[in-house]
């Protein structure tokens, strides 16, 4: 099952990083960065991941009781906030971009000044 994950997460990654290469437009690049932080999201799934894990509530489990990792649970939470953080930030700057040039192409922010 984590094979699968990794590959997956693998892909993802490759697929988003291959769409902020080539944009030539502010708002896509910011949605191939969601796609970019998607492939975290299940790199994170994946080392998680414990076959027949139950939730990590230690109230009744037995000693030996396969368990979920809450620390990758907390970290993909912490991942989700920047995530969303950062995306509202950037797609922020390209409305003023916008604003100051006249279009979204990323080639044309050189001249910003100030």
């Amino acid at each position: 099952m984590t094979t699968y994950a990794y590959v997956v997460a693998a892909w993802l990654f490759a697929i988003g990083l291959f769409g902020i290469v080539t944009s030539k437009n502010l708002v896509h690049m910011c949605l191939c960065l969601t796609v970019v932080q998607a492939s975290t999201y299940l790199l994170l799934t994946g080392v998680g991941y414990r076959p027949g894990g139950t939730a990590p509530i230690f109230v009744n489990l037995p000693a030996g009781a396969p368990i979920v990792d809450p620390v990758v649970q907390a970290l993909m939470l912490t991942d989700i906030v920047v995530e969303t953080t950062v995306v509202a930030l950037m797609l922020a700057l390209t409305v003023q971009i916008h604003k100051k040039t006249g279009n979204c192409d990323p080639n044309a922010t050189t001249a910003l000044q100030g």
